[in-house]
């Protein structure tokens, strides 16, 4: 089988609600983000034969193929096609594996996998509920009634619940990713990833934004702990132990090693291991866990080999539920930050965990990245990196 092996990746910084990023069109947005991986690798646009994108509501700006719609906006050759994907919050975590997975099969020698997500501008969940329910009174039989139509919030609730996860926990956590992401920040961590965007004012002018929007510097376990709940059934989850609206385009170039060495780019990473799996679409949070489980069945490969993890803060009892399933210490564990710190733009962030996880990689000199997260349906991937010298 065919060595898939990554040579460019690459986010835009994410913006919070109504932030800096909310007056970009997603597709100008995911344009540029693609246009700075192409400019990163010094590849030519038609050497690429796919790209395949995540995106969440793909409706009103994100419909019709916002992908394809992104390519073209952003002034590339019309002779390469694009898609898009919805696997909830790994949409884009699929479309890179389905890029990996197409080079390896050797369906591809070069493709792109991405995900966009402007939530600011296209609210998460609209395109459930217009011009139709996206539930048929089948669906709901199937789950139980309608009174098991959980939001997430509720879904977190239930499995800090179930697996003893206390709001003060959380909210430690939730603290402790905005000091890593403040520090990673600081340091320049996300320099080499970022690429910045370049946003129209009021006024005319244009802003660069080069940083994530969502950071909560200095905050303290005692200000979370402040917070009201988001609901009154929801006891423990708040604003500030939950990842924020946001907006965020990321773009990874996968090739095989022989079109690396033609095309004389450096393989940086090579994948290892894939897979999708899925439980109950009720508590729809609890996929890491089959997933992570899967994946060692198959494989065989133990976490005590895994150097590096990314499992998404979606919500604050999510990270906890995996780590405490499989004993993993919260040091290895998104160590930049996550979801509730830098955003979680849900159709991007896949593709900007991979990103920020193969810099980390790089960075820090470790060999081996494990990334995970929860999805909407009850459903999560899970894909395994090794970097390469």
């Amino acid at each position: 089988m065919t060595e898939a092996v990554i040579v460019g990746a690459i986010r835009s910084p994410i913006g919070k609600k109504n932030g800096k990023l909310s007056g970009m069109h997603p597709t100008d947005l995911l344009g540029n983000v693609l246009k700075a991986l192409l400019e990163q690798t010094g590849v030519d646009p038609l050497q690429v034969d796919d790209v395949i994108g995540g995106c969440v509501t793909q409706c009103g700006e994100q419909g019709v193929n916002v992908t394809r719609n992104a390519w073209i906006a952003a002034g590339l050759p019309w002779d390469v096609p694009a898609t898009s994907v919805d696997r909830q919050c790994g949409s884009s975590m699929q479309s890179v594996a389905f890029a990996a997975q197409g080079v390896m099969a050797g369906v591809y020698d070069l493709a792109i996998g991405c995900g966009v997500e402007a939530m600011s501008r296209v609210g998460l969940g609209s395109n459930a509920i217009q011009p139709g329910f996206a539930f048929s009174d089948d669906w709901f039989a199937a789950v139980g009634g309608n009174q098991n139509l959980y939001t997430q919030f509720q879904a977190a609730q239930e499995i800090a619940r179930e697996f003893g996860i206390s709001r003060e926990f959380m909210d430690t956590q939730a603290a402790e990713s905005h000091r890593r992401a403040a520090q990673a920040t600081d340091e320049g961590r996300f320099t080499r990833e970022i690429t910045p965007i370049k946003v129209m004012q009021e006024d005319g002018s244009l802003e660069e934004v080069t940083e994530d929007g969502c950071i909560r510097r200095g905050t303290t376990v005692e200000r979370l702990a402040a917070l009201a709940p988001v609901r009154e059934d929801c006891p423990d989850m708040t604003a500030g132990n939950s990842s924020p609206i946001s907006d965020g385009a990321a773009a990874i170039m996968v090739a095989s090693r022989e079109k690396a060495e033609q095309l004389g780019l450096r393989p940086r990473a090579r994948f290892k291991h894939f897979v999708v799996a899925a439980t109950e679409p009720i508590v729809m949070l609890k996929g890491p866990i089959p997933a992570t489980r899967k994946l060692m069945d198959r494989t065989g490969i133990k976490l005590s080999d895994i150097d590096l993890f990314e499992c998404n803060e979606a919500m604050g009892s999510i990270v906890p539920m995996w780590e405490k399933e499989f004993g993993i210490p919260h040091d290895v564990v998104n160590v930049n930050g996550s979801g509730i710190s830098l955003g979680h733009p849900v159709g991007a962030s896949g593709a900007r965990i991979m990103t920020t996880l193969l810099h980390e990689l790089e960075r820090s000199g470790a060999r081996t990245g494990f990334h995970t997260m929860c999805e909407g349906g009850g459903q999560a991937n899970a894909i395994v990196i090794e970097r390469l010298d």
